[in-house]
């Protein structure tokens, strides 16, 4: 299994010979116009036209910097074969892009996609482009094959379920935890992450497990979302790993195109 960042909340993920990304994003703006909205600070850490052929797309719900109506229509263009897996309300609109095979799950729902194991996990954000708000749901992933898990958090806030997360779907061998767009406090807090909730909240993902597991830090240093500075995520994310007296090795800051193997 190997993971390789190419930003945002988009990686690679290469797991039980097949080729997965996480929600997908090439283009230069996470908007609906690409005249303004937030632009790339980084560019992609993989040229769209050097991924392999990629066999299953996995969407955590509908906002601009997850799901890129440019990069589905790539995907669609170029790997028609995909598989799609999106939450409760967004299968019609991926269709109406081309999509042609669309899986789409509730909360805690699995399916199997040629024996990779995928379970539509929860997650306590919100939904919405344009001015519609919540028609479609939003959640987090996780891949099983075999004896590997790798978990990608999705876009989420604090909640209390993490704990029950881990005990009922762990123990994991990686998580893709969110770790950036959380200033100013009073407005973000609900829907995402700061650094040291990041990694709260994947002590109690792993609280219940003894299996060596690493987290891996996304949603941070590729678009500027929010007023925090571009460099507080990883440094603040450190910082917090340290005080808790996590083994160093597993906090994994990666650069864009960076790839880790888990062994």
């Amino acid at each position: 299994m190997s993971l390789t960042w190419v930003g945002h909340a988009t990686f690679l993920l290469q797991i039980g010979g097949m080729n997965v990304l996480t929600d997908p994003v090439w283009s230069e703006r996470c908007s609906p116009v690409q005249f303004a909205g937030p632009r790339r600070y980084m560019p992609p850490g993989i040229r769209f036209d050097e991924l392999p052929p990629i066999d299953l797309v996995l969407l955590s719900h509908d906002h601009y910097d997850h799901l890129d109506v440019r990069t589905v229509r790539r995907i669609v263009g170029t790997h028609s074969e995909a598989r799609w897996l999106v939450p409760l309300g967004l299968a019609s609109y991926l269709s109406g892009l081309g999509a042609r095979y669309i899986a789409e799950l509730d909360w805690w729902a699995e399916t199997d996609v040629d024996g990779l194991r995928l379970s539509c996990t929860p997650a306590q954000h919100f939904s919405g482009r344009g001015m519609r708000r919540n028609v479609s749901l939003w959640c987090g992933w996780l891949a099983t094959f075999g004896e590997r898990r790798c978990y990608f958090v999705g876009d989420t806030g604090r909640h209390p379920d993490f704990g029950a997360l881990g005990s009922r779907l762990g123990p994991f061998d990686a998580i893709m935890m969110p770790i950036g767009a959380y200033d100013p406090r009073w407005f973000m807090a609900p829907v995402h992450l700061n650094p040291e909730e990041a990694v709260d909240s994947f002590i109690e993902l792993t609280a219940t497990s003894d299996r060596p597991c690493s987290m891996l830090a996304m949603h941070w240093g590729t678009f500027k979302l929010t007023d925090e500075p571009m460099t507080d995520p990883p440094e603040r994310a450190r910082a917090a790993w340290l005080e808790r007296g996590l083994a160093p090795d597993r906090l994994w800051i990666l650069r864009h195109g960076e790839t880790r193997w888990i062994e």
